[in-house]
This record gives C-alpha cells, structure tokens and sequence, in this order.
C-alpha cells in the first residue's frame, strides 16, 4: 500500500453544537486513505478518445455537457512517456474544480511482462518515481489495464498471466523502495465472459499486498440483439462461459476489503444506429445503491471506439444527454477531495 493517509479537512468546520434532526446538515463526504471516499462514489471521466482533442479540454467540454466536474481525470500513458504531464498537473490544481488523478500506465511497452519483472525496466520506473514524487499528490495509478487482452498462453512468451502479475509486483515493489507514497494501485481488469473462463485468468491477481483497489473496464449495449446488449447490471455481472461468479460478486466476495471502481464505463450503439440511453443510465444510481464496495466509476467518452464502430458519447441522442445530466446530478456523487 503505498499512499499515505490523507487529512479529511471541511472547510468551515467550526459548530459545536450537533443541529438537531429538524435542521441537520447533510453528510459530507471526503476522501479519506488510499483516496476511498468516506460516504458516496467518486465520479470520473475520460473524454476525446481516438481524437486528436488535447484530453484536458475534451474532460472540460465533457464536464461542461453532463453538469458536473469529474472528481477522476483519467489518462493513459506507455513506456518512457513522462507523466504526470503538465496539463494533468493543472488540472489537479483547479481550486474550484478540484480533480484527482487516474493514470494507466504500460510499463512493458517495447519489452515484455517477464523482463519487466526481472528488472529490464528498472531505470524506467525509477524514472517515474521521482516524477510522482515531485507531484506530492495522491492519485490512482491502473498498471497495464486491461490485461486479459494481452496475453499471450504460450510458455516462455514473456506475456502469459503469470508474468503480468510478477511485473505488477515488481514494479509496486520498486516504486515502494524508491520512497513513492502517494500512488493508490488499481488493478482494472476488462472482466469480460471470454477472459474469465481462461485457465489462466486467476494468475493475473498480483496479490492484495500490492493492489489497493479492484477496477472494471465494462461497457454494455443499448441496441436489442447487439453484442453485450444491457443496463449498468450486466456490465459488472458478466459471469465466465463455463460457469462462476459475475465479476463484481467475484470481487466482492475474493477481495471483500478492497473498494471496486468501475474504471471506464459507458453505453454504446453502433455509429449511425442512434439509440436512446436513458434506460441504462437510469439504472446506474439504483445499481450503486445495492453494491456498496463501488466506491468510484469513470465514464470513458467517445464518438467512436477503437474498432471505429460504436459510440459511447453521453449526447448521441437528446434524451441520453438528459438522463445522463439527471444522474450526473446525484447527490450519491457529491464527494470532496480530503
């Protein structure tokens, strides 16, 4: 565990006297150790993914359609790429929008999981030790998200499970040695039915000495009869083919003290098929309410995904924006940065 524990500190905190009943204020909510919010769910987003949209302005443009500051700014990075970057940094230091940091981070890019953990990166991580140093912050940081997608079962590849977990481990481990205090590790899964039914799948867990938080990257379809089509449920439910638990059930019941977040989510139809979202948006509130371990989610935003060929945007449609301003709006989501 590497961050240390942060001062809940309420502005204006000087009252005595508990109110009474008839006139008690409400709850405030903060963040607290390892960035988990004392009450409530921290909101966050990721905009402007596959443009050419610096990713500040695109959150700006973003936060500015849905109603609310995303308390998460979420980023992603590779190999020597130097982060935080200056643009994060601001973005962090926005008195009346306070933010905090979601970095991904693919330590093995241009070499392998295995070599990574035998060291072949060192100079690397050290190199990003004394950057998070030097930004003082508490922020999260998602060491290769998405692992399940990159493996590669082969013996002696350098990309099986096993060597995912080795290189996680590793580069925790160093960052600890190198004096880092203020990263809070998320270990995001894609938690997809296909990668769960693999063998291989449980070797991905580094180990709960190493990851402070569980993370989802799951998305659902509002088109009927397209792939993954459902609400917010079945996006943290999908359960492995050959039989199991969903994946929140998993994580809730394997790692019963680590708090969950929903690292990227997001409702999709095809590019062109515009289909109203409002369903699975208005499921979201109501699924929190019942899984108390979802201590944050992060909406990731885009006209096209990677494939090019759906739409996760919040304003696809008129209705969507609307709903998704409703939840946006929840006092569920109304969290301070400690």
């Amino acid at each position: 565990m590497l961050v240390t524990a942060l001062t809940a500190v309420i502005a204006g905190a000087t009252a005595v006297v508990a109110p009474t009943s008839a006139t008690a204020a409400p709850r405030t909510c903060t963040t607290g150790d390892n960035l988990v919010p004392t009450c409530g769910v921290l909101w966050g987003g990721a905009a402007g993914g596959f443009t050419s949209t610096p990713r500040d302005q695109a959150l700006k443009t973003w936060e500015k359609a849905s109603g609310r500051t995303a308390t998460i700014f979420h980023q992603y990075h590779k190999g020597d790429e130097v982060f935080p970057t200056k643009s994060e940094i601001a973005m962090t230091q926005d008195p009346a929008n306070p933010r905090v940091l979601l970095e991904n981070w693919k330590v093995a890019e241009g070499s392998t999981w295995a070599k990574v953990a035998e060291g072949e990166q060192d100079a690397r991580i050290d190199a990003f030790a004394e950057r998070a140093k030097a930004y003082g912050k508490p922020f999260f940081l998602a060491l290769n998200h998405e692992p399940e997608n990159d493996v590669i079962a082969k013996k002696g590849s350098g990309w099986e499970a096993k060597d995912f977990a080795a290189m996680y481990r590793h580069t925790i481990q160093r960052l600890e040695a190198q004096g880092v205090d203020n990263v809070v590790n998320v270990m995001a899964y894609m938690g997809n039915e296909k990668w769960m039914a693999q063998s291989w799948w449980k070797d991905l867990y580094p180990g709960d000495d190493v990851v402070d938080w569980i993370g989802l990257d799951s998305y659902s379809s509002v088109e009927k009869g397209y792939y993954h089509h459902g609400d917010f449920a079945s996006l943290l439910d999908r359960k492995p083919k050959n039989g199991g638990q969903g994946f929140y059930d998993w994580a809730a019941s394997k790692h019963a003290d680590k708090p969950f977040m929903v690292a990227e989510w997001g409702a999709y139809h095809r590019v062109g098929k515009n289909t109203d979202k409002s369903a699975l948006y208005d499921n979201v509130v109501p699924e929190l309410k019942k899984r108390p371990q979802i201590k944050a989610i992060v909406h990731f935003d885009t006209r096209k995904d990677d494939q090019g060929d759906r739409d996760i945007s919040i304003d696809s449609t008129k209705a969507s924006l609307a709903s998704f301003q409703k939840l946006a709006a929840d006092p569920i989501f109304n969290v301070k940065i400690g």
